[in-house]
């Protein structure tokens, strides 16, 4: 895959939640397009491609229209990123930002974000009480963290059809994912108190997704790195 493929691409993850620390890794995401003659071929291109050091994941363009239609929370953090996290921003890059809205509908976003959150707590709650090796309480932590993070974020979204990825109090975070560390069921209340926010927050998301347009941004994509000889356009 050539990276001038890539239309966008970022740092995601903790670096851009504010709550890496010194040893945290630095999590790429980004999106790439095939080049449209492979689609027709007998066996269609791979449509995600996963790598360690760096840690980065790439989506093709209409793998990654798919889950951010289905309100799947990892892949609309790349259209929500803070300026200076874009490492690539091609021009159709930045009409997939500029669609980001046209992605949303409030009950995918519920489903998805609370949805995660909650299976984030079955998994602490199956790790018993907290008295666990030291480096399953730091990994417990850690989802502690997220689903703190999801829960906030998701209803931030739900509520006003903006997303900002950036907690405004890390330490908070942090102390939380260790009172989870140590008692999982810690975060019981905290799950309930989303439960019952989104049940009564009045959502600005229309009941689906406008597919139209990020259909017609598929669409240029495709014009874009087609060419009838075979080779991709740059």
């Amino acid at each position: 895959m050539s990276a001038t493929h890539v239309l966008l691409s970022g740092v995601v993850g903790s670096t851009a939640y504010g709550l890496a620390h010194a040893g945290s890794d630095v999590d790429r995401l980004g999106v790439f397009a095939a080049p449209t003659e492979d689609l027709h071929g007998l066996h269609r291109p791979k449509e995600s491609h996963v790598t360690t050091a760096p840690d980065r994941t790439l989506h093709e363009a209409a793998k990654w229209c798919r889950l951010a239609l289905a309100g799947n929370p990892t892949v609309l953090e790349l259209v929500w990123l803070p300026e200076e996290l874009y490492e690539v921003r091609s021009e159709l890059g930045d009409e997939l930002v500029a669609l980001r809205s046209t992605l949303l509908s409030a009950p995918r976003v519920r489903a998805a974000y609370l949805g995660y959150a909650a299976q984030q707590f079955r998994r602490l709650q199956a790790r018993g009480d907290g008295s666990f090796p030291a480096d399953v309480r730091r990994r417990t932590a850690k989802h502690a963290r997220h689903l703190k993070r999801l829960c906030h974020q998701g209803h931030e979204l739900y509520a006003t059809g903006r997303l900002t990825l950036r907690v405004e109090d890390p330490e908070e975070y942090h102390r939380f994912g260790e009172q989870v560390a140590a008692d999982p069921s810690a975060a019981r209340p905290l799950l309930r108190h989303y439960e019952d926010a989104f049940a009564t927050t009045r959502t600005v998301l229309p009941p689906q997704p406008d597919e139209a347009p990020v259909e017609a941004w598929l669409r240029r994509v495709r014009a874009h790195l087609y060419t009838p000889d075979g080779r991709t356009g740059a």
